[in-house]
């Protein structure tokens, strides 16, 4: 029964939507939203394929209510760029080739972007360490560790 009504806003865009007591904030992005970008790896919190932010922070989408969103800002991969072109960030990412069969791509991304948020210059370590929650199949994390240097460098 979706007797709870959830007013937030995703990506910048205000958003209501009636929801249950247990719906998780991934089923209302993806399955209300048709927001597609986090994915649904294991469920548990283990993979952080769902990643977005919540208020700035990022989170774990499978393992966040609904409801905890209420009167809050989600920001998801959509919200990075400007609709029509990459964030340099996202561009580099793809320059690199960091980018391969993209299932983990916008988890990466939120998290990529809340590093360089929080860190002006960062080392190898703290961008490992940053990325380390995110599960990637297909990249070795090596090209992702590369393309975050390389934004930094390019922004001296």
């Amino acid at each position: 029964m979706k007797d709870i009504l959830l007013e937030f806003k995703v990506n910048g865009q205000p958003k209501k939507v009636y929801v249950d007591p247990n719906d998780r904030l991934l089923d209302v992005l993806r399955d209300y939203l048709d927001i597609k970008s986090p994915k649904e790896g294991c469920g548990t919190g283990d993979c952080g394929l769902c990643t977005v932010t919540l208020d700035g922070k990022p989170v774990l989408s499978c393992l966040t209510f609904a409801f905890q969103a209420r009167g809050k800002e989600v920001t998801t991969v959509e919200g990075l760029g400007n609709g029509k072109e990459l964030s340099p960030m996202q561009q580099a990412l793809r320059d690199a080739g960091a980018a391969q069969c993209g299932f983990c791509t916008p988890a990466m991304e939120i998290m990529v972007t809340d590093l360089l948020k929080r860190v002006d210059n960062p080392t190898d370590s703290q961008i490992k360490e940053q990325i380390s929650g995110t599960l990637c199949r297909c990249t070795g994390y090596y090209p992702i560790v590369e393309a975050v240097k390389k934004i930094k460098e390019e922004e001296r």
